[in-house]
This record gives structure tokens, C-alpha cells and sequence, in this order.
């Protein structure tokens, strides 16, 4: 059995109905679940096609493996985070960032993947890429080098 609940979130199973069981109702539209294979989630049985989110319509079976409930509404993960999620603004341009968008991260810091580049030379990281985060901007090596070097605390090479 699979049990997953973090927060408002539920996980969703898959059953085959096996043949010699008496058929389940439905949770979404209450008729007998006769198809080979049926849903469980918050403790009830769903047809694939009637366990949708409140918002999307989008069938949550097929999404993922999780549902999410807040307010009398099940919803897939996009649409709770975009109704209940905890937004943040950008380090780097001070914009809104929505809850559901990916980020890239430093420290304390939140950026937009857009935004995640070197604040002098605009030059964008790749995964593996190394960045120095230096008086709250983000640094290329290059720009970091040049910075330390002007303020004199470049390593003397003998």
C-alpha cells in the first residue's frame, strides 16, 4: 500500500479490478466501476476519467502520482501551486516568480532560469558551470578573478 500525504497532497493508485471482486462505486459520478482498471485516492475509488482536477480538467491519473486538496477542491500539482503556493521575487530583476516555475537557487537567493547568469557580463551557467556569489551578485569565474584582482586580493604567483 502507498501512502504519501505532505501537506494537502494525497498519492493516487492504480488497481486492477480483478473479476471475481464486486464492482466499486465511483467517487466522481457514483455508477459501478466495471473497467479493467479502477483509481484510489482519499480513500475512495475512481473512474480514470472522472478523478480530473477542479480546474484543468486534466485527468490525474494520467499526470502524475499525487492529487492535491485545499478548499473542497482536488487539483492537480500546476494548479494548486499556482492557487495556493508561495510565490517569491527574483534576486537578480526583483520580478514576481510564480510558484509553479522552476528556479535556480543560491543561497538565500531565488532566480528566474533566465535571470541565473553573471550580473556584469550576462554570460548564462550551464549545469556544472561554476558561479561565485559575491556581495548578493551572481559571478562568472572570469568576472570574479578581475574582481578580486582589482581589489587587491589576488594571490601573488611566484
Amino acid at each position: 500500500m502507498m501512502i504519501c500525504y505532505k501537506d494537502d497532497a494525497t498519492c493516487i493508485q492504480m488497481l486492477s479490478v480483478q473479476p471475481d471482486t464486486k464492482p466499486k462505486g465511483c467517487a466522481g459520478c457514483n455508477r459501478k466501476i466495471k473497467d479493467r482498471y479502477l483509481l484510489k485516492a482519499l480513500d475512495k475509488y475512481w473512474h480514470e476519467d472522472c478523478l480530473k482536477c477542479a480546474c484543468c480538467d486534466c485527468r490525474l491519473g494520467e499526470v502524475g502520482s499525487t492529487l492535491y486538496t485545499k478548499a473542497n477542491l482536488i487539483l492537480c500539482r500546476r494548479d494548486y501551486l499556482r492557487l495556493f503556493g508561495v510565490t517569491g521575487n527574483c534576486a537578480a530583476c526583483s520580478k514576481l516568480i510564480p510558484a509553479f516555475e522552476m528556479v535556480m537557487r543560491a543561497k538565500d537567493n531565488v532566480y528566474h532560469l533566465d535571470c541565473f547568469a553573471c550580473q556584469l557580463c550576462n554570460q548564462r551557467f550551464c549545469v556544472g558551470d561554476k558561479f561565485f556569489l559575491k556581495n548578493n551578485m551572481i559571478l562568472c569565474q572570469t568576472d570574479y578573478e578581475e574582481g578580486l584582482m582589482k581589489e587587491g586580493y589576488a594571490p601573488q604567483v611566484r
